[in-house]
């Protein structure tokens, strides 16, 4: 991508695209096209092609959707299939329909088989039954990237998927009606050291693994990704056999108890943590195989630790924003 080259972030204010947005601005992209919600509702067809036919942006980077935890998936299970649906459908489309360049759709780990042999490839898509409680979401990325398969193959477009771990950091989702876990442990104990509380509860058992990744670790992975040269970056999106997906990760992974000890001790709550068992667990374990992505040049860099002392740092200050602002 060229400095001048115009790029749209959809979804720039939530995790995925603000870190997406930040990096751009970093690296010296200043033609960035952004809407908000309010300004450009993506599940309406008619706006979405009509923004898109008069910004004609050389590159889409579309972050947009509606995500959430176990929590949040299984109560509205609708929503989030219905609405994850009309936006990529939308944008898609409509990139396709203005010539748009390169495209990169960003989809969930979660659309692999809920026991996929580990670490999981890009292969094991479509192998196996989905977990139950994200499977509209789920079902809705695996769409996504199928769209862009077969754009790639009707219309000769360039439209890549790359599925993400586990992600956090600024910008995060703190609400734990609809949070992911490692943002909603930095909550919990932080509110239960503040409140001397003796336990934090957690769902589940402890028992299941999962692999995060710092939000500005992705952001680099997708712009190294979309600044790929020519012939590579048209052999993934060109391929018959092989939908153009490639997965972005660390690598490595680690239980929820062991996540839980690790937020527990950086926050410094000195209670203990009691395990809801009655709660559900989630997939048994979500290890990405990266080997694709590490051939093309890249890998992360920012350690759990750091990057969990980074995002604690974050919500502190949101609380003190928002301390500021009600007063």
């Amino acid at each position: 991508m060229d400095k001048q080259d115009k790029i749209y972030v959809a979804g720039h204010t939530g995790l995925v695209g603000s870190a997406i947005y930040r990096h751009l601005r970093a690296c010296g992209y200043d033609n960035i096209v952004t809407r908000s919600h309010a300004e450009l509702d993506l599940t309406n067809q008619p706006a979405v092609h009509a923004f898109l036919e008069a910004e004609r942006p050389d590159y889409v980077l579309l972050c947009a959707a509606k995500v959430g935890g176990i929590l949040a998936n299984s109560t509205y299970p609708a929503q989030f299939i219905y609405e994850n649906l009309a936006i990529q459908t939308n944008v898609i489309d409509a990139a396709m329909r203005v010539g748009v360049d390169r495209l990169l759709f960003l989809g969930s780990s979660c659309i692999y088989p809920r026991d996929c042999p580990q670490p999981i490839s890009e292969d094991y898509l479509l192998s196996g039954p989905l977990e139950f409680t994200n499977r509209p979401y789920a079902i809705a990325k695996i769409a996504g990237i199928e769209m862009c398969w077969a754009y790639n193959r009707e219309y000769d477009t360039r439209y890549l998927a790359v599925m993400p771990t586990n992600l956090y950091g600024p910008g995060d989702n703190y609400d734990l009606a609809t949070s992911h876990v490692l943002p909603a442990l930095i909550r919990k104990m932080h509110e239960a050291k503040e409140a001397n509380a003796d336990a934090v509860v957690v769902w589940g058992k402890g028992t299941p693994k999962r692999e995060f990744l710092y939000s500005d670790d992705l952001a680099d992975a997708v712009l190294h990704l979309m600044n790929l040269p020519e012939d590579q970056f048209s052999a993934i999106c060109a391929s018959s056999n092989q939908p153009p997906l490639i997965n972005i990760g660390c690598g490595e992974d680690l239980s929820i108890r062991e996540l839980a000890e690790l937020v527990r001790e950086i926050i410094g709550f000195k209670g203990k943590i009691v395990w809801d068992t009655t709660k559900p667990d989630g997939t048994p374990r979500k290890l990405l195989n990266v080997t694709r992505l590490s051939e093309l040049g890249w890998q992360a860099k920012t350690a759990l630790r750091e990057g969990i002392e980074m995002a604690y740092r974050d919500y502190l200050a949101t609380l003190s924003d928002a301390s500021i602002n009600s007063r």
